[in-house]
């Protein structure tokens, strides 16, 4: 990033390759686990990328440094999606990835803190991630650090009422140095939450309106799009530089982003990974990376060299 909050044309490409390979990560150890969720990591890949690639100050080499940002996953089931960007982010061997929901594994389908380098919350009942980010924001408070804390809730966490109760407490403290990032993706486990009951076709967001939910409780809001790399970094900037409030960013995500047949799907919220969905994952996610490549060569996409 420049000394402006920039990020150069040629980083984004780079940032975006990365979050191609985060998705195909999820994808593959979901394939070899046998279950697992899927939507939930797809939807957050940009964020994932953009908070551990760009955004915060952490150092893998030294995992427990008291001086460092802080991340908490409120959604722990999309545990799969922050083992992945670990793993690219060099705390423990990628090779690992194939390990996810096994039997003694350290990649477990909630994140557990107690046996893995990277982890500040463990975490897994929804709506309880919020209320320890305050926790870590009060304590750099007291102890005169200038570490920032990062939160990302989802919408079936944002249901709980727990979520509420620490939105009031961040407000009430002023906490400038917490960020709440929500993966806006409209859609939880059985589709959207109506009147009707899950499955109508009359459906309404789960969520609905939340920069003034939100704002009535003391926060600086602002919406963004969640797959957007630049726009997700700006954001991330800018909360990090405000003062006399928390903030959230309103990442408007879509569920199963950058897999065409899962994209907007609630089903795909956790489900088996057959060789065939595998195949067709891998496929769309190479051609993604080669657009990118083509990208950055200047060549026009399909149009290569020849080998």
């Amino acid at each position: 990033m420049s000394a402006d909050g920039r990020v150069s044309p040629a980083r984004l490409q780079e940032l975006r390759r990365t979050a191609i390979q985060l998705r195909r990560h999820v994808v593959e150890s979901v394939h070899h686990a046998g279950a697992g969720h899927l939507g939930g990591p797809m939807s957050a890949a940009e964020i994932l990328t953009a908070l551990y690639f760009e955004v915060m100050d952490i150092d893998p080499a030294t995992p427990s440094d008291p001086d460092r940002d802080r991340f908490i996953l409120s959604k722990g089931h999309c545990s799969i999606g922050l083992y992945a960007v670990l793993a690219q982010r060099g705390y423990f061997p990628e090779e690992e990835l194939k390990t996810f929901d096994a039997i003694d594994s350290r990649l477990q389908g909630h994140p557990d803190m107690a046996v893995l380098p990277g982890l500040d919350m463990s975490t897994g009942s929804l709506g309880q991630g919020l209320s320890p980010g305050i926790g870590m924001a009060l304590a750099a408070r007291l102890q005169g650090k200038s570490y920032h804390t990062w939160v990302v809730v989802g919408d079936g966490d944002s249901q709980e009422g727990q979520i509420w109760e620490a939105a009031f407490v961040a407000g009430r403290y002023g906490l400038d140095n917490l960020t709440c990032i929500l993966d806006w993706n409209g859609l939880q486990q059985y589709g959207w939450s109506t009147e009707a009951g899950y499955g109508n076709d009359n459906r309404l967001p789960p969520q609905e309106n939340p920069a003034a939910r939100w704002q009535a409780f003391g926060w600086r809001t602002e919406e963004i799009d969640g797959h957007d790399l630049e726009q997700i970094i700006t954001a991330c900037g800018q909360a990090r530089a405000a003062s006399g409030a928390p903030t959230l960013i309103i990442a408007r995500t879509v569920k199963g982003k950058g897999i065409s047949y899962m994209e907007g799907d609630y089903s795909w919220h956790s489900r088996p990974v057959t060789d065939e969905d595998l195949r067709l994952a891998r496929q769309e996610l190479a051609v993604q990376e080669e657009g990118e490549r083509h990208r950055q060569s200047g060549e026009p996409e399909g149009i290569g060299s020849e080998g």
